[in-house]
């Protein structure tokens, strides 16, 4: 599934991890692998499932795989954020329509406090029957809706400041 602008959204999930390793705060990563014929870009051993190399995790960084867009769905991360004292969580990726907003309301339903870096995100024009939505409209529709009640949405240079 090609995405819009995936690359300047990498550099700024780079600038992030880097942030994030400098001052020692737990990283988590979330890698969907799909389990049946859901989507067909998630399938195991395709190129689809690698992550990006400019954000790819160190050995000491928690790596969750998931099958469904919702990170906590049937996956160990409530408990591993548990077990390192997380309260608070600093989502970004792809894509801003699906796994960004199932996975921050889900948090907020487990109890977290979240922030979402959206110019870290990405996503894709949509379409349903002749009605065409740019990705940027798609992208601002998602964060317009988090923000303020499951989250509160920042760029990157607002968080690292």
């Amino acid at each position: 599934m090609a995405l819009t602008n995936p690359e300047q959204e990498a550099q700024n999930v780079a600038k992030l991890l880097s942030h994030f390793r400098e001052t020692g705060a737990p990283v988590f990563h979330v890698q969907h692998i799909t389990e049946g014929n859901t989507a067909h870009f998630f399938h195991p051993n395709t190129e689809g499932v690698e992550i990006h190399e400019s954000v790819r995790p160190l050995e000491k960084e928690t790596v969750i795989v998931k099958h469904m867009r919702n990170s906590f769905f049937n996956t160990d991360l409530h408990k591993k954020l548990q077990e390192q004292g997380v309260k608070e969580l600093i989502v970004c990726g792809m894509m801003s329509h699906m796994c960004i907003d199932a996975t921050v309301r889900s948090a907020v339903e487990h109890g977290y406090v979240c922030q979402v870096v959206e110019d870290a995100c990405a996503t894709t024009t949509l379409q349903i029957e002749d009605k065409i939505v740019p990705a940027e409209h798609v992208h601002y529709a998602f964060m317009v809706a988090l923000n303020g009640v499951y989250a509160t949405v920042k760029t990157t240079e607002a968080f690292l400041k």
